[in-house]
């Protein structure tokens, strides 16, 4: 089985509880994201929001790790490419410390609007110019994004 099969698979694959599984790590990763907000808007000492930043850094994982192993096809949705711009973002603040408090009030305004946004916003998606809840066709190729 080869990459592409692992990434966008026939049919969607699908994980036992996941919602409540989606749910659980959404609350941790609230609570991670919010310690982690020591360090990037009042500067406070690493021991102090460490937990935290781990908390939403596992969290955060997870729940990607879950949209694509379901289906790749979250990489390519606003939704996912939201999460892409808030990793750089998050670099950036820890790469260049005078950006942390905007970068940092930027990816929870980001978060807040593509949790919910409609699913017409979050499943669009820039490479196809279209709402895109599936790569595959009805036929089971990988659909073309239409670009040369």
């Amino acid at each position: 089985m080869g990459f592409k099969q692992i990434l966008f698979p026939q049919t969607s694959r699908e994980i036992p509880g996941k919602r409540y599984i989606s749910l659980t790590l959404r609350g941790l990763h609230l609570v991670g994201v919010a310690g982690v907000a020591g360090l990037f808007l009042f500067q406070l000492p690493f021991e102090q929001w460490r937990i935290y930043g781990l908390m939403a850094l596992a969290s955060g994982v997870l729940m990607m790790a879950m949209e694509i192993w379901g289906d790749g096809v979250w990489l390519f949705q606003l939704r996912g490419q939201a999460v892409l711009l808030k990793l750089v973002l998050l670099v950036l603040a820890l790469i260049w410390p005078a950006s942390a408090a905007i970068n940092f009030i930027i990816i929870v305004l980001l978060s807040a609007f593509f949790s919910h946004a409609p699913g017409k916003i979050r499943y669009y998606s820039i490479w196809h110019g279209e709402v895109v809840k599936a790569l595959r066709t009805a036929d089971g190729r990988i659909r073309n994004s239409g670009q040369r």
